[in-house]
């Protein structure tokens, strides 16, 4: 089912998250599923200039790699969270700037709903995972479980993991996300979150009910 075409199109993905600043050098990794295979970006590799070789190429049930490319240490959290979200497409594990200084923080700001998409697009509580070595089986099954019914999560002192429907969807929360964590550090948290019914009044008017609410 996956092509060469398919290929090309998740490295230009992630190029695009390695332009917007998401991830630098070999840090953060990002998947795609495509039916019932998944492209993760290959261990080792960078993605902000990842190359359609050191992509690998799984299936999605049982992590069988079927192009020879050794896939990310954290695949096995992008296959669980794929498996358990058939709803979801992609996941992006990322360690932009703003964002990671807000997971090594003693003090985390309590409310990042500085604008309304944060609430509208990335969720408006986002849970913390403490921290696990990084490819640990540990830190695999509290991703998985974390997102099982939120679409960000934090990583502390580590980094961030979104999913979306699509790529462009977890880019956007990815992005968001950041943005709200610079205004914060920026402020040095002296900034006013929105209230409940600013939030409530967003939600109406962008999905036209009270009731839908981004995780």
């Amino acid at each position: 089912m996956i092509t060469d075409k398919h290929i090309e199109e998740f490295v230009n993905m992630a190029h695009r998250v390695g332009d917007a600043g998401l991830t630098a050098c070999s840090s953060g990794n990002l998947s795609w599923r495509i039916g019932d295979e998944v492209l993760v970006s290959g261990t080792g590799s960078w993605v902000p200039s990842i190359r359609p070789e050191q992509v690998a190429h799984l299936k999605l049930e049982t992590g069988e790699v079927l192009n020879g490319v050794k896939p990310s240490m954290e695949s096995v959290f992008h296959l669980g969270v794929l498996r358990n979200r058939p709803d979801q497409t992609s996941v992006l594990h990322f360690q932009s700037p703003y964002a990671t200084i807000v997971a090594c923080m003693k003090e985390r700001p309590k409310n990042l709903n500085v604008t309304a998409e944060l609430p509208l697009h990335v969720g408006e509580e986002i849970p913390e995972i403490p921290y696990l070595r990084p490819g640990s089986p540990e830190l695999a099954q509290a991703v998985i479980d974390a997102m099982r019914d939120h679409n960000t999560i934090f990583l502390l002192k580590h980094g961030q993991v979104v999913c979306g429907k699509d790529f462009n969807q977890a880019f956007e929360r990815a992005t968001f996300l950041e943005m709200a964590c610079r205004i914060a550090v920026v402020t040095g948290g002296a900034y006013d979150p929105l209230t409940d019914a600013q939030i409530e009044d967003a939600l109406f008017t962008f999905f036209g009910t009270h009731s839908k609410r981004t995780k």
